[in-house]
């Protein structure tokens, strides 16, 4: 019987080792930003089902519990950000490598395309030392990162990125669609434009429905609630205006996201807040924010992976050919042509966007994304409530905010300064 029982385990090994080689080497250049994401989703799903089950276990392991006895709140944000922090590491020692890749005759350009068992191997070991780490060996870095100052300052950082990357998308998606010239896309512009507007209000005429209970003084929830309502009215309003010459495209679509950001934020007071409409349901209200808040990360470094490359604002260095497609040539066509033909050879092709700066941004998500699951820290709520606490209704808020301020700055910037392009 052990014989079998170790030859099955051998097969099951080799199937395994065989299996993670095939997927390996399946990856070229193009789906190897996918796998990046993939590496990225392994992380979400590991820290979420650790967050859930790792407790009991990590109450028994002795250098993690030996500052003391903790409740079960401190177990699992501790599962949660070693995790994360050995997520970090991966993305972050890869930025760091990357530093100065400028063409494809790099050798580092095949280290971020290739070696993938090895990457595989190394993600895995760098997630798995976390744990062995003893507690006070992380209280040196948990001393910052759980009491906020380095992964809410990343986390935030990362939130700032997605605002840029959502105007980076709503921008092209208006260029795209106006480059056509066609009536019928005009007609489509149009009609999205005036569903996420209605979308946009009338949500936050829901809003006031759910966290301006009669009875209350809630006046911090109204303001939020104006504010939202004010920006995306001072939204179509700048966009419309002739001196700007903007689009009504990205201003819906930015309103809708604020409304969507408020949103999240006063679903995240705490549940005995009385103001908080949503108390009653604040397990599903909790668990949908988080589900959405995950989406969105994951939606944010799906779009940065596939969108490098594409863009010549957004991660294109200022050496790739996207980057500089816009700028008129010093050379003639034919003594261009020529260069090139006897530079062929020994200058390699330019990286089309920067492996440095897609590699932080994962980094960056995975601080925000141990931010989501421990509730930005927060051990003041329930454990089975996620993303709850006055920490994260401000840290959304802000968020909106600066999306509003940062969308407002580039209608506004071309006007201080024409000789400039954004977006």
């Amino acid at each position: 019987m052990s014989c079998l029982l170790t030859c099955f385990s051998s097969c099951c090994a080799s199937l395994t080792c065989g299996l993670c080689a095939s997927v390996a080497s399946g990856i070229s250049n193009r789906s190897a930003r996918l796998a990046y994401c993939g590496l990225f989703g392994a992380s979400l799903i590991l820290s979420w089902i650790l967050r859930e089950v790792a407790a009991p276990l990590l109450e028994k392991i002795p250098w993690i519990k030996s500052s003391g006895t903790h409740p079960k709140e401190w177990y699992q944000i501790q599962a949660v950000l070693r995790v994360s922090m050995g997520n970090f590491l991966f993305f972050a020692i890869l930025a760091l490598i990357m530093i100065g890749v400028k063409d494809q005759n790099d050798r580092r350009d095949s280290w971020h395309h290739g070696g993938w068992i090895a990457k595989m191997v190394i993600w895995l070991l760098l997630v798995v030392l976390m744990f062995f780490l003893p507690d006070s060996v992380i209280s040196v870095y948990g001393q910052f990162y759980s009491h906020g100052i380095l992964s809410k300052f990343g986390a935030g950082l990362f939130l700032l990125v997605q605002v840029i990357i959502l105007l980076d998308f709503t921008h092209t998606w208006n260029d795209a669609w106006v480059e056509k010239d066609e009536q019928k896309w005009y007609i489509a512009l149009l009609s999205v434009s005036v569903g996420c507007y209605l979308a946009a209000f009338t949500f936050s005429g829901i809003l006031f429905m759910w966290f301006n209970p009669s009875g209350h003084d809630c006046g911090l929830n109204v303001f939020f609630i104006v504010m939202t309502m004010i920006l995306a009215f001072a939204f179509a309003v700048i966009a419309l205006h002739p001196a700007v010459n903007g689009s009504l495209l990205p201003a819906s679509v930015i309103s809708i996201y604020c409304a969507y950001v408020c949103f999240t934020g006063l679903s995240s007071e705490p549940h005995d807040y009385a103001c908080n409409g949503l108390h009653n349901k604040s397990k599903a209200v909790s668990t949908g924010t988080l589900v959405l808040g995950m989406l969105t990360t994951v939606l944010s470094v799906l779009y940065s992976a596939v969108r490098a490359g594409s863009s010549t604002t957004f991660l294109s260095p200022p050496s790739s050919p996207k980057a500089s497609a816009g700028k008129k040539p010093l050379l003639e066509a034919e003594e261009l042509e020529e260069g090139k033909e006897k530079k062929k050879e020994a200058e390699g092709q330019p990286i089309s966007y920067s492996y440095t700066f897609f590699h932080l941004i994962f980094a960056l998500a995975s601080m925000y994304s141990a931010m989501l699951l421990s509730g930005w820290t927060d051990t003041s709520e329930s454990s089975s409530l996620i993303d709850v606490g006055w920490t994260s209704v401000w840290v959304r808020i802000c968020t909106e905010w600066i999306t509003g301020l940062l969308y407002t700055w580039t209608l506004l910037a071309p006007l201080f300064f024409p000789d400039r392009e954004f977006f």
